[in-house]
């Protein structure tokens, strides 16, 4: 762009001078670098903001929330970009990109971490695990640990230890008076509350601090077999998970792969239902727990005695971004006559274009809240559902919404009314994502840290009036 351009063209940013007030790199259309300043992780999300600012600091987040106020801009805070489709558009809003704000710090000692907003599991698990620890990560090695954390965090290891935000110690954030603030719990104790699972809707977090926990090794893998065997194997899951300790995680889905090079040869075009699991303990008791699914006779079996570290590979998601379209809901339970309905529509002869559709079996420390915690500290349903497909062309990602509505509407009698934000990829009714008390007291705190809504989170918390 020319120097001597003062407006961005279409965008209402005085970029001269925003880019005088900021270390980090302003992007305006135009730009050359604009496609890929404004691509999310998710590539099927087209994100047409009004400028994008790669924050290199705390004070450059603070000059752009500064900056905003004074044009009557909004700013959307965005790490990875994971959950970037239920952002909608962005007109009139600066997207600020946290990924350059970068350290990792491990106690050993006090067991915790402190990492910047940029910072991806990945990163988080291995600097752990030279110390023998682990953390709450999430499923997938390039999650972002600040989205993550601030939407719920359900992993591996959930059900043993709770969601991630209950794990949160402190958070640095930028609020929209342009204050930067330590939230904890004698710090800023409602902002500490709200954004411990009320997403990036009070703050931009600059930086996040967390427990880490004692674990060296679990059990854990995937049991593979062929498709045509989703009706017996869903319900013999079912059956077994109403008998497991809270120590063992476990979802099963069913997976259809595209022949792509990437993918490993035994898997590469083929089509199977899978059981993932993970126990935290001894192996041999792993083992034994997972006996009763071994025997059914799996065309393929990956469950070992493996590093905590290497959790962010079980669940196979892609290490780079991809083009996708996805949802999810909370179900009650899941009854023989639920399996039977999830299986008519995304089994064996549904015609479902998803990639992947799975079921998360929830409660142990995932169902028990706590007065310390925050916004959303429990799950109140017995089971999570998730639907993803290749959405590359328009027609492919309508196909894809179109079929995980087919499976949420074959689940609809056992919907739990409450949805978990981090599975809400497309717009929902924010209310479902809360408990009413919860509901109404973010809007309160919204109401007081953010009145005029500069801040804008992927599922927004309107202030109270």
């Amino acid at each position: 762009m020319r120097e001597e351009a003062l407006l961005a063209p279409g965008s209402g940013v005085d970029v001269r001078t925003l880019r005088t007030r900021l270390a980090g790199r302003v992007s305006v259309p135009g730009d050359d670098d604009w496609d890929t300043a404004r691509q999310a992780w998710n590539l099927a999300v087209e994100q047409h903001p009004a400028a994008v600012v790669h924050a290199e600091s705390a004070d450059d987040v603070v000059a752009v929330v500064d900056y905003a106020r004074e044009h009557g801009l909004q700013v959307a805070p965005q790490g990875t970009g994971h959950g970037a489709a239920a952002l909608g558009p962005l007109d009139d809003t600066i997207l600020l990109k946290t990924s350059r704000l970068r350290g990792i710090e491990i106690d050993p000692y006090a067991q915790t971490a402190r990492v910047g907003a940029g910072v991806i599991w990945l990163e988080v698990t291995t600097a752990a695990a030279e110390h023998g620890l682990a953390a709450l990560a999430g499923s997938g090695p390039d999650i972002g640990v600040v989205g993550y954390s601030l939407g719920g965090g359900m992993g591996w290891l959930a059900r043993s230890h709770g969601l991630a935000a209950n794990s949160v110690l402190a958070v640095e954030l930028v609020t929209a008076d342009g204050r930067l603030v330590r939230a904890d719990r004698d710090t800023e104790p409602d902002l500490f509350w709200a954004v411990r699972g009320g997403g990036g809707n009070f703050g931009i977090v600059t930086a996040i601090e967390f427990r880490l926990y004692p674990i060296r090794e679990v059990y854990a893998g995937a049991l593979f077999w062929p498709l045509e065997r989703s009706s017996k194997i869903l319900h013999a899951w079912r059956q077994w998970v109403d008998g497991v300790p809270d120590e063992l995680t476990s979802l099963a889905r069913i997976l259809r792969l595209p022949p792509l090079p990437e993918i490993p040869e035994p898997l590469r075009g083929g089509s199977f239902v899978v059981v993932e699991a993970a126990y935290v303990g001894d192996g041999r008791d792993g083992a034994e727990v997972l006996r009763p699914l071994r025997e059914l006779g799996p065309t393929m079996d990956t469950l070992a005695t493996i590093p905590a570290v290497a959790l962010t590979s079980v669940h196979m998601d892609p290490d780079h971004p991809v083009p996708g379209s996805s949802d999810g809901m909370l179900v009650s339970d899941l009854p023989p006559a639920a399996i039977d309905a999830f299986v008519a529509a995304a089994g064996p002869g549904s015609g479902s274009p998803l990639l992947s559709v799975e079921i998360r079996h929830l409660g142990g420390a995932l169902g028990r809240p706590a007065p310390e915690h925050g916004a959303s500290s429990s799950i109140d349903a017995g089971f999570a559902v998730f639907g993803v497909g290749i959405a590359a062309s328009p027609p492919q990602k309508a196909a894809v919404e179109a079929h995980v509505d087919v499976v949420f509407g074959a689940l609809a009698p056992w919907d739990a009314g409450r949805s978990y934000l981090n599975f809400a990829d497309r717009s929902t009714d924010v209310r479902r994502l809360f408990t009413e008390q919860a509901y109404h007291r973010l809007r309160r705190l919204k109401a007081h840290y953010d009145p005029a809504g500069l801040i804008r989170g992927n599922h927004p918390v309107p202030a109270a009036h």
